[in-house]
């Protein structure tokens, strides 16, 4: 492992909007904030976005500048990775933001039931023939129906085709309500609206940065569940 890897890893441990207890659902230890995040840590009673697989923080950091009024949590295995975007929230004193070190798998030893209103799934790995571990297969969906409100939101955005297939299968087969959808979002103002529009073309991950510098499309999944 690399220096700049370790020291990140080092400085990302003594972040203090970030979690990293690794908790697991096996060990029947409860998370002391399980169902307290708004009391005990925002301090405040404003909804929650959490961000799956948030890599760099790219959303949960863009969208808490701006929605002061939300809560947003990122939530990504890599510590690597989170170092960028919890350095960011501290230097900007977003007190609206949160990260979680662990595997999205285990989502619901952090998130008591109705906890959540609104997920944000940026660029997933889309699991060639795995379809099971796709973060809007049904095993998935059934995680976030135990922490989420009824109704809540999910945006998945991809540049991978099959993986937007298969979403737009999966709702259609599960009878989601499916909101809003495109094949190309950098090309879909009219589809998407001036508001959706800019949340995803304005912000862009790092990985979207490369994909559409080889030209790939974007495409774009919202539904309710």
């Amino acid at each position: 492992m690399g220096h700049r890897k370790l020291k990140k890893f080092a400085e990302v441990a003594g972040f203090p909007n970030v979690i990293q207890t690794h908790l697991f659902p096996e060990d029947g230890v409860v998370f002391p904030l399980k169902g307290k995040w708004k009391a005990d840590y925002f301090k405040n009673n404003n909804p929650i976005t959490l961000e799956l697989g948030c890599g760099r923080g790219e959303y949960t950091v863009e969208l808490a500048r701006r929605f002061p009024q939300r809560n947003f949590i990122g939530m990504d295995i890599k510590g690597a990775r989170l170092w960028k975007g919890a350095k960011a929230a501290l230097a900007e004193n977003l007190g609206n933001v949160a990260f979680i070190r662990n595997r999205i798998d285990f989502v619901e030893t952090y998130f008591a039931p109705g906890e959540v209103s609104e997920i944000w799934i940026p660029f997933p790995d889309p699991y060639p023939g795995k379809a099971q571990k796709r973060l809007v297969a049904p095993p998935f969906i059934k995680r976030y129906r135990n922490i989420a409100n009824a109704g809540s939101i999910i945006h998945l955005k991809t540049d991978n085709p099959d993986l937007y297939e298969y979403a737009l299968e999966e709702v259609k087969e599960h009878q989601y309500s499916l909101l809003c959808f495109s094949g190309n979002v950098y090309s879909d103002l009219q589809t998407l609206g001036e508001e959706r529009f800019a949340l995803l073309t304005e912000i862009q991950t790092y990985y979207e940065k490369l994909f559409l510098g080889i030209g790939s499309k974007i495409h774009y999944v919202e539904f309710s569940i």
